[in-house]
């Protein structure tokens, strides 16, 4: 132990930092989400009680498991009106005990209970919704008013979510044997989707503190995997999308919340050091020279980044990029997004005439309508471009949003055409 008491911050950090592999622990010992969940709150609250005073232990996530695991033990024990554990003083003195446990922790059994417990939290059961929301809950350990204000619904409402998830899984009986290499991989492809799917919760959402923590915790998810899979490039390329694209949102709003689009943002806002760890990570994702969808998307974003200036957008690479795309995970907002390159690349009739064939299954899309707004403003389509933004407007998901393409419009009232966005 250390002479120096820790204070609060560093002790919710370490709280924070050690939750998903304590979580994942206790859950393999107990097999049950709810008495896991119980016994680590237990150990936390002990943490709060007795590590100001005696000084963080050496191996926070491993004090957390071993009385965790105490805890859930003394409620049996209770129960069956057999005899207590020690005081918390005894229990807090683990000298003799953290060494083997956290030897334990940087094995491979240690890899499976975390992964597991990301899996439980994406199981085919449940809809993206309680997917997240218990993700949220369960791993990232945020409260449910917290949740809640984050997606815009009531603390009752998203306390029912995260029960009928819970419920959901004790009837699908997860397994909780350590998963074989290809059920590993089907798991991982899951999990990514599932913190990419929090990711865009918060990015999606605009302004507001509660949504973008969302972005924060994601990326936080996006570094556990990379520590489990620190080899795998998708998780790599997945990390970098993340990091890239939050390295913007200081620049993407103004200070009355409506939305400053790329070429306008103020990029010394950007957050070079996320920046920098992101590119490291696309650098060493491609080298691997297996490319995926979540590689290619954060390369695209690498080459916004590096750009100094909205000038120097390497658009021919992007244009490339999302080409590839297209073949790995075809789908028609990927093809969207590579109208926008083309439009810079070959300028706007060729990226309306991408767009045009994605008009059926885009129809309810915000975006198509904005994108082709756009197209039609700079070819002085007037008419047409000012239907294409009413209806983006009617789709809108946010006001900034909507805000966004009334400037357009009043632009294109005021001056007949406009210039792009």
């Amino acid at each position: 132990m250390s002479e120096a008491a820790p204070d609060a911050a560093w002790i919710a950090s370490a709280i924070q930092a050690a939750r998903p592999q304590a979580l994942a622990a206790l859950l393999r010992y107990f097999r049950d989400l709810d008495d896991a969940e119980e016994a680590l709150q237990e150990a936390t609250l002990r943490a709060l009680r007795t590590w100001p005073r005696t000084g963080p232990p050496r191996d926070p996530t491993a004090w957390l498991i071993l009385v965790g695991r105490n805890a859930g033990l003394d409620r049996v024990r209770r129960a069956a009106r057999e005899a207590p554990l020690p005081e918390d003083a005894a229990l807090s003195d683990l000298e003799d005990a953290e060494a083997p446990l956290a030897e334990r922790l940087d094995g491979a059994q240690y890899r499976d209970d975390v992964l597991r417990l990301l899996f439980i939290c994406c199981h085919p059961d449940l809809p993206a919704t309680q997917q997240i929301a218990l993700a949220l809950r369960i791993v990232s350990g945020l409260t449910v008013p917290r949740i809640a204000r984050a997606f815009l619904v009531s603390e009752a409402a998203m306390e029912q979510r995260i029960t009928r998830a819970k419920a959901r899984i004790a009837r699908g009986g997860v397994p909780f044997e350590a998963p074989g290499a290809v059920e590993r991989a089907e798991r991982l492809t899951a999990v990514s989707a599932m913190v990419y799917l929090v990711f865009n919760a918060g990015y999606s959402a605009g302004t507001g503190s509660e949504r973008a923590e969302l972005c924060g915790e994601a990326i936080r998810l996006g570094r556990l995997l990379l520590r489990l899979f620190g080899t795998d490039p998708e998780v790599m390329g997945l990390a970098a999308l993340m990091l890239l694209q939050h390295a913007r949102s200081p620049a993407r709003f103004d200070a009355a919340g409506e939305i400053v689009l790329l070429d306008d943002q103020d990029r010394a806002l950007w957050d070079g050091r996320m920046i920098a760890e992101g590119l490291a990570l696309v650098d060493k994702a491609m080298r691997h020279r297996r490319p995926g969808p979540y590689q290619v998307q954060g390369a695209v974003a690498a080459l916004h980044a590096r750009a100094l200036r909205p000038a120097d957008t390497d658009w021919a690479g992007i244009d490339a990029l999302y080409a590839v795309l297209e073949r790995l995970q075809p789908s028609p907002v990927v093809s969207l997004n590579r109208a926008v390159a083309v439009g810079k690349v070959r300028g706007p009739a060729a990226g309306l005439a991408m767009i045009e064939p994605l008009a059926a299954p885009l129809s309810g899309y915000f975006h198509f309508h904005g994108l082709r707004g756009a197209f039609l403003m700079q070819l002085g389509r007037s008419m047409e471009a000012r239907e294409a933004m009413d209806r983006a407007i009617a789709l809108a998901g946010t006001a900034a949003e909507a805000a966004h393409i009334r400037m357009h419009l009043d632009r294109l009232t005021q001056a007949g055409t406009a210039p792009a966005g």
